[in-house]
């Protein structure tokens, strides 16, 4: 069993029922899925960067990610419909708590001028997204094998929740937000 579910089960989930008086385990807000998302415009003009792309999340999720497609054409940008424009991989249970823990305590301590993550970045519904500027913060990553840095977008869903219930679940979690003044 990972050790962020066992905390979760063990300490998390009694503080979160008490806070938020959640009478039931299944009404308090738990990880759902975290879905890595990565953009890349460049392989349009070449082929071979969403192979390296998809190896690296890969690497990181220890999950083959998915190909995504661009749904339209747009004529300024060069694309057509169909062109692989990104890769995406979403995960669910114990891989997703694996992915948190990995990102908790070894990814946010390596984050470049890091004062906290923003408690902007939650959706009406709880979930919480961010940008991460560089793929290398990852341990999985060869520093030596990256043809180029870039960027993915993580998104963390929570169910059963609001931005102020996961707020606290992330807190309590250990996420450090930007102290606001």
């Amino acid at each position: 069993m990972n050790n962020l579910y066992k905390k979760y089960k063990e300490e998390i989930l009694p503080i979160l029922r008490e806070e938020f008086n959640i009478a039931n385990d299944l009404a308090a807000p738990a990880i759902k899925k975290v879905v890595l998302n990565v953009g890349a415009g460049e392989a349009l003009s070449s082929k071979d960067v969403i192979g390296k792309i998809k190896d690296q999340v890969a690497q990181i999720t220890g999950q083959n990610p998915r190909i995504t497609l661009a749904k339209k054409s747009i004529s300024t940008f060069k694309l057509k419909k169909g062109d692989a424009i990104g890769v995406m991989v979403t995960l669910r249970g114990k891989k997703a708590w694996d992915f948190i823990e990995n990102f908790i305590s070894i990814v946010v301590p390596r984050m470049r001028d890091f004062r906290g993550l923003e408690k902007t970045k939650f959706d009406h519904m709880g979930n919480y997204n961010l940008g991460i500027t560089e793929q290398i913060l990852f341990p999985q990553i060869e520093y030596s094998k990256v043809d180029k840095i870039r960027g993915l977008e993580v998104t963390f869903v929570i169910s059963n929740s609001n931005p102020e219930k996961s707020a606290r679940f992330f807190e309590i979690m250990g996420l450090p937000f930007r102290k606001s003044t």
